[in-house]
């Protein structure tokens, strides 16, 4: 359905839900990159030597969030068109319409299914 090795870049705070889509990610054939908050995400991205062919993002981060991430990755020109997805707690209907203005293609909630999440990255980088 993808190309194998396609670049995944996950960006969250919680350790569990960072194992949880890298271990769902890697089992369908993509590579994985992870940081722990935006500001982490920021330096890792400005070293990359591959542009992620997507960026799946919590919104609410110690450091940085993930609405300030997506604005600096929008700002790159070698990375403005990275598709994002944002994973978020923040339910409310602003929260999503904030979501989307920063560039996400999808918002989804926490809890969330891991089978929808990787539908929505098969889709994405197919």
């Amino acid at each position: 359905m993808h190309s194998p090795g396609k670049l995944v870049f996950v960006v969250d705070d919680d350790a569990t839900v960072r194992k949880m889509i890298r271990q769902a990610l890697e089992a369908k054939g993509y590579d994985v990159v992870e940081a722990v908050d935006g500001l982490q995400a920021s330096e890792m991205l400005g070293k990359l030597t591959t542009a992620p062919a997507l960026l799946i993002c919590d919104v609410m981060m110690p450091s940085m969030d993930g609405l300030s991430l997506a604005k600096i990755v929008r700002a790159k020109k070698e990375l403005s068109t990275m598709p994002i997805i944002f994973l978020t707690a923040k339910t409310g209907a602003l929260d999503v319409v904030k979501g989307i203005q920063a560039g996400a293609r999808h918002y989804i909630t926490k809890p969330f299914s891991v089978r929808e999440l990787l539908a929505k990255v098969d889709k994405i980088t197919g």
